[in-house]
């Protein structure tokens, strides 16, 4: 079959493969704009007077991409309209969209109107669609002709767009906007001039939701690899593009966030991060940690005169609570990796916390044999009398401790998420407490039981 007709129909490609290598992928621009040619560049007539004013441009772009939302808008506080502007253009538009979020809305109407026409009116538009959604990533589509136009009139008409604005396919588009087809370079090189359009357009193109997960859309591309892709709303409407680039991008960034979200670092933090506003992010959360540990705390108060008795077993206490802990953090991470990835598993609490039960019994189990030996050990060598029914109380302690802290791995991320919240959030700080209350709750509990 050949390669054109393999790109056709509703569930395949609007291009082929061959095209991405064709079209160079060019770097994260939130409107795909090139300020190279920009005439309303300030900074003087001469020609190094342009070089020093988009050398600025370019220099508070990489920092503003590093920055979080907060920073960002700092930087931008002392520039002109015109030239924040551009350094938005030069961003990934999630990060667009951040940016704006945070500022006052004098500034922000400010930068949309000093932004070109299309890609403030695109600002707009992605502003009305929730995070980590496709809508957030969009550029304007600038290449849109109709499918009566000629090949002759849609290069003529590429001519003049591509010398202020990176062009990658031509969409085409009915009378009421809704997508028709889309044409790829390629095909514009070798049909006649006289050609219309709709006889070299790929028909049926596939094309993503503006109201689509991020992660959703990366799972449909993930076989196709192409540059761009067309965005329709409900009624076929285009209202965008996405770069593959850019899409992948971002969902780079969430996971990158995800390790920090565990631990209670905001996703916003960055390196540069000023220490007074990453004081603000993580403070609370180490309250939060300080309060649940005193429920830890707690529980070894209430067996103080256990463990006043029997001394050996404060040796073991930090063994059962690092042991349970890491089983916890096991459960945890396959749990949000399941979330992530809309595993089914994950959407049944039920099965998920009684595989991660009989996982942590096993795995219990054998390492709680081996602890029980050391313990059994060690009170023979402190010519303890009650070194077998010691050694069975770790065995006990260990084994219970590791089926509840996996059963916590999978509930607290299932809990969280059920409650609206990020399932990511501060998950480590809730399964920490529920770990160590359960291992040195059995561990005190069955001592005072069975050795007494």
């Amino acid at each position: 079959m050949p390669r054109r007709e393999r790109a056709r129909g509703g569930n395949e490609s609007d291009v082929e493969p061959e095209d991405e290598a064709a079209q160079p992928a060019p770097a994260a621009r939130g409107c795909a704009v090139s300020t190279a040619r920009d005439p309303r560049i300030t900074g003087g007539d001469s020609a190094a007077g342009l070089a020093r004013d988009h050398d600025r441009v370019e220099q508070l772009a990489a920092q503003a991409a590093m920055s979080g939302p907060h920073e960002a808008a700092r930087l931008l506080a002392g520039e002109s309209d015109d030239l924040a502007a551009r350094v938005l253009q030069g961003l990934n538009p999630s990060t667009v969209q951040d940016v704006l979020d945070v500022l006052p809305p004098a500034r922000r109407q400010a930068l949309i109107a000093a932004a070109p026409l299309a890609c403030g009116r695109q600002w707009l538009r992605n502003q009305s669609f929730p995070e980590e959604s496709v809508g957030r990533l969009m550029d304007p589509p600038l290449a849109v002709f109709h499918p009566q136009d000629t090949v002759g009139d849609t290069i003529e008409r590429l001519r003049d767009l591509v010398q202020h604005a990176f062009i990658t396919y031509a969409y085409v588009t009915d009378a009421d906007g809704r997508l028709c087809g889309v044409v790829v370079m390629r095909e514009l090189l070798f049909a006649a001039r006289d050609a219309r359009l709709e006889a070299i357009m790929i028909r049926e193109p596939f094309f993503l939701r503006p109201d689509m997960r991020i992660l959703d859309a990366m799972k449909l591309v993930l076989d196709r690899h192409y540059p761009e892709y067309p965005v329709c709303d409900a009624t076929g409407s285009l209202v965008g593009v996405v770069r593959g680039q850019v899409m992948f991008q971002a969902q780079a960034f969430e996971l990158s966030a995800q390790a920090g979200s565990m631990v209670g670092v905001e996703r916003e933090e960055r390196l540069s991060t000023p220490w007074e506003r990453s004081f603000r992010y993580r403070h609370p959360w180490l309250q939060l940690n300080l309060l649940t540990a005193f429920a830890a705390g707690g529980v070894v108060g209430a067996f103080q005169g256990t463990i006043d008795q029997i001394v050996i077993l404060a040796a073991f206490l930090p063994v059962l609570a690092g042991q349970s802990g890491n089983t916890g953090c096991q459960a945890l991470a396959v749990t949000l990796r399941g979330i992530t990835l809309g595993d089914p598993l994950a959407l049944s609490g039920v099965r998920l916390m009684a595989k991660e039960a009989w996982l942590g019994l096993v795995n219990g189990l054998l390492v709680g044999l081996v602890a029980a030996l050391a313990m059994y050990l060690l009170a023979r060598l402190e010519s303890d009398a009650r070194a077998v029914p010691l050694a069975l109380t770790v065995l006990l302690a260990m084994t219970g401790s590791c089926v509840i802290s996996g059963i916590s791995g999978a509930l607290v991320p299932l809990t969280l998420k059920r409650l609206g919240a990020d399932p990511a959030t501060a998950s480590s700080i809730f399964l920490t407490t529920s770990t160590d209350v359960a291992s040195m709750g059995l561990l005190l509990g069955l001592a005072t039981l069975l050795v007494g």
